[in-house]
Order: structure tokens, then C-alpha cells, then sequence
């Protein structure tokens, strides 16, 4: 049976955006992305998904976004023997599920607003590899708490689809707060370039949304200049991945990296002693 939810804030509403694409990918016989819960948490709840259903765009970036970073935290897992992975504006995001494995010792932990995770634990309720934590980005209660509780362990943080959603100042605060306490390990997050920033042009999902996107970022390496101790990885460009799902005019953007950059990209820092 479908219900239907009321979203206070008008950036909690976005996270509809993500699992519906990502649901709707899952269907395709050639996914990007596959994610049977994402199918089944669209079926009970009530909303008009019709309305993303012409952002073409957003559309293959979400699913293209998403599958970056899975095979991100996979390496991640992989590479080190006592991994942490924090989802920090998690939503309805189900990288968990997609990529835990059976005895699999990773511990998990999902990070959002008080409103986001009383939904989600409704919704997903919490698996015991799983702990979710209801707070705001800009605290830094929640980051003393883990470092309290995982002193040893390696950290990886992924910050999908939120950045944009606040002020420059705000995502300095943010990333500041995470590299001050856990070196050695690594953030994930993605952004919009400044040419969507400074000219106020939203993503095709976005448009007849309230809202806005206050910050946008090009060059990764600007973050360096901020946080001396984030030292660029990779700034991904998400026309290079799957260019056949982008059309001829995306395709040919993946050829221009720095002006595809000018308006969305991935980016991976190490956190330095």
C-alpha cells in the first residue's frame, strides 16, 4: 500500500530525485546501476515521479554518480582491513545494500536530518551492519562520536548529491570538520560547476523545484587551497563513464573536461596527516 509523506524541508524532498532514477535504471536490461530496494521503496511511496521523468540529464548523472561511488567504497573496502563507510547526507540512498557482502566486518553509518532518517528507519529499517545517525552536516558532535568509537579505523566519507545545496563558506565548514579528525582516510563527494552556480541554472531534475544551488566548484584543486591537508585524487567527469547513455551532445562534452567540469563533477581526496 502506498503513503504519502510531507517533507518540511524543501532539500529532504530531493532525495526522491536519486531513488527514482535509480529505480528506474534498475528496470533497464543494460543498467548502470542495479537496485531492486530502490524499485520497491518507489512502489510504497505516493508521489508524482512524472515530473522527473523529462530530465534526461539527471536522469543518467544520478545512476552514473551512484555507481562511481559504489565502486569507490568497494576499492576502499577492499584496499584497507578496517574500513568505516559514512554516507553523510544519506536520504533514501542504498549503497549499503547494493554492496554489503555476506561476513562482510564493514560497519556503516548513515548521516542525515532528524526528519530524513525518522523516514528512512520507517522505510529501511536499520540492519545491525548498518547505524544511522540523525544530524545536521554543519554539527560536529556525530564526527567526535565515531572518531571516540573507531580510533583505529580507516574512514571513507561519501557525500552525494548534497554539497550544492549549501553555501561555499558551509562546504568549507564541512570538509574542514571531517579532515581535521580523520587522516588517512578519503572523501567522496560531487558538485556543481560554476557555470550552474553563478548564472543560477539548475539541473534538469531540479526545475521546478524550490531548491537552489548555492555553490558550485570547477577545479578540484581549489579545495586543496582551502584545506591544505585534501589532496586531490581524481576529479571525475561523468561524461567519460558510459558516454553510449549520454547522446551525441553529452558524448561530445567528454572531450572538453574542464568546460564539462564548469558544470558537474566527482571528486576524491585523501585526507594527509
Amino acid at each position: 500500500m502506498k503513503r504519502k509523506y510531507e517533507f518540511k524541508n524543501i532539500v529532504a524532498e530531493t532525495l526522491l530525485i536519486p531513488l527514482y532514477m535509480r529505480a528506474k535504471e534498475s528496470r533497464r536490461k543494460d543498467a548502470i546501476l542495479k537496485d531492486k530496494m530502490a524499485e520497491q521503496l518507489i512502489a510504497c511511496i505516493e508521489y508524482d515521479y512524472s515530473k522527473f521523468d523529462g530530465a534526461k540529464l539527471s536522469e543518467v548523472g544520478c545512476v552514473v554518480r551512484g555507481r562511481y561511488f559504489d565502486d569507490a567504497v568497494r576499492r576502499f573496502i577492499d584496499n584497507h582491513s578496517r574500513p568505516i563507510v559514512v554516507n553523510v547526507g544519506c536520504g533514501l540512498d542504498t549503497r549499503c545494500q547494493r554492496i554489503h557482502r555476506e561476513n562482510d566486518p564493514t560497519k556503516y553509518y548513515e548521516l542525515d536530518l532528524p526528519e530524513v532518517i525518522s523516514l528512512r528507519r520507517e522505510l529501511i529499517p536499520e540492519p545491525e551492519y548498518d547505524t544511522y545517525i540523525s544530524s545536521s552536516l554543519l554539527e560536529t558532535k556525530w564526527l567526535e562520536c565515531l572518531k571516540t568509537q573507531h580510533p583505529d579505523c580507516d574512514f571513507i566519507f561519501i557525500i552525494e548529491g548534497v554539497l550544492m545545496y549549501f553555501y561555499e563558506e558551509q562546504v568549507k565548514a564541512i570538509l574542514h570538520n571531517i579532515a581535521s579528525r580523520f587522516s588517512g582516510g578519503e572523501i567522496w563527494f560531487d558538485v556543481c560547476g560554476t557555470i550552474m552556480s553563478r548564472h543560477h541554472i539548475k539541473p534538469d531534475s531540479l526545475r521546478g523545484s524550490e531548491a537552489q544551488i548555492r555553490s558550485g566548484l570547477s577545479d578540484g584543486h581549489d579545495v586543496e587551497q582551502w584545506i591544505p591537508n585534501l589532496q586531490l585524487i581524481e576529479q571525475g567527469v561523468y561524461q567519460k563513464l558510459f558516454p553510449e547513455r549520454w547522446g551525441w551532445g553529452g558524448k561530445l562534452l567528454g572531450y572538453f573536461p574542464k568546460l564539462s567540469c564548469k558544470f558537474s563533477s566527482m571528486l576524491e581526496f585523501r585526507i594527509l596527516q
